[in-house]
């Protein structure tokens, strides 16, 4: 079978910095911070203060009538949302059986699993809702949006932690390239800021403590202490090209190369080499053609402003692109202005990236002051640089050793 071409012909975000995609982009480009202190709950017993929370989100902007709000986890609805802004003009010209979804959480209804819970303690097993499972199970997004859509083909949500949605797009380009579907609506979701999620990752040293937002999220700067919890939600719609072309869709990027490793190694913390996150950098930049000295290279790096990963996150780099391509690179951690959005951060640093590409312009990682001598890469500090790209690769990187990386090209 003759493999067939992919691209992104729909977007959606929902997340700290804007919640849709114009604003989305004009603040990762402005280098606003989306890190602030958690409103959601007390957090003066919790050693973490700070999140990345959705701010003005209004269901109502995206015909998310109040019944569903109200039955649904707070995930599943940010899904919606950025489903809706994907689908929007695009909701024609596809055969059910051939559209979609692999939208993707790594943890799904938390905030559902802590209320029944604690209705469980208080009140009884007979108190605890009926929609509880339905609400809290992590597919329940991708299931919602398939109803939605009319979508009755393959439909798979990814659980990879931080990889998630990084693989759910990766997956759906290979499904798609391989003639499964026509299109797929693909991402990930989460909605984590929570007192338990909170105590648990910091209690596993993993969460920055500093309470000031501007300190907190700091990629590959020698001042990192942990990373910031973040929610929101990324979608893209996935096409053959040749369907695009027809139905007369705007075309945004080619998806045209991913790679796929683990670790193997530890439950949290990254291989200290950077080996197999190297593997999966190189295999989708192995398949989207990528040439050393020729192409100018955008990486999105996972950066999330731990000590281990953003060590290990730099070998790997050198170890994909060789020294002296690692060195070429432009590369940055959009994570430094919205935290780290576990499930949801690679389909939003995926957008990002496609972002990059069509406007020519590379973010930057904010309040890199300090850079970390072993971090020695050009992360962008700072301000966003103007670059004539011609291929990008976001990488994750996820708690049980997932490593997962896409590639783009700007459409020709």
């Amino acid at each position: 079978m003759n493999k067939r071409r992919v691209v992104i012909t729909g977007m959606g975000v929902v997340s700290p910095v804007g919640n849709n995609i114009e604003t989305f982009r004009k603040n990762i480009m402005n280098g606003v911070c989306g890190i602030t202190p958690i409103t959601k709950f007390d957090t003066s017993d919790l050693p973490s203060k700070v999140a990345g929370e959705v701010k003005d989100f209004d269901p109502a902007e995206y015909n998310l009538e109040t019944p569903f709000v109200r039955r649904n986890d707070l995930f599943s609805v940010y899904a919606m949302a950025a489903a809706v802004q994907a689908m929007q003009g695009n909701e024609e010209g596809w055969d059910e059986n051939r559209l979609g979804v692999y939208i993707g959480s790594g943890i799904g209804g938390f905030d559902t699993m802590m209320r029944e819970m604690h209705k469980l303690e208080a009140e009884g097993p007979r108190w605890v809702s009926p929609l509880m499972i339905p609400t809290m199970i992590a597919n329940m997004a991708s299931g919602n949006v398939a109803i939605r859509f009319n979508a009755h083909g393959i439909c798979i949500p990814v659980v990879t932690a931080c990889a998630t949605s990084t693989n759910a797009i990766g997956e759906a380009y290979r499904a798609i390239k391989d003639g499964y579907a026509d299109g797929i609506i693909a991402g990930g979701t989460e909605a984590p800021i929570n007192r338990l999620s909170i105590a648990g990752f910091a209690n596993a040293k993993a969460l920055s403590k500093s309470e000031d937002p501007m300190a907190a999220s700091l990629p590959f700067d020698a001042r990192r202490a942990g990373f910031v919890i973040a929610e929101g939600a990324g979608v893209v719609l996935m096409e053959e090209y040749e369907h695009a072309k027809k139905r007369g869709a705007t075309i945004y990027a080619e998806v045209c190369g991913y790679g796929n490793t683990c670790d193997a190694h530890h439950v949290t913390a990254p291989h200290p080499e950077g080996t197999y996150a190297a593997n999966a950098i190189k295999m989708a930049l192995d398949e989207a053609g990528y040439q050393a000295g020729k192409d100018v290279l955008y990486v999105n790096a996972h950066g999330t402003g731990t000590a281990l990963n953003d060590s290990s996150e730099t070998a790997a780099l050198k170890k994909a692109l060789g020294e002296t391509e690692a060195r070429r690179a432009m590369i940055s951690s959009t994570k430094s202005m919205m935290g780290h959005l576990l499930g949801a951060a690679g389909a939003v640093e995926i957008i990002a990236s496609v972002l990059a590409l069509r406007d020519g312009m590379v973010p930057p990682t904010i309040n890199l002051n300090e850079p970390d001598p072993v971090c020695d890469l050009n992360y962008t500090p700072n301000k966003a640089v103007k670059a004539d790209l011609t291929i990008a690769v976001s990488e994750s990187l996820g708690f049980g050793g997932h490593n997962g990386a896409v590639a783009l090209r700007p459409i020709k």
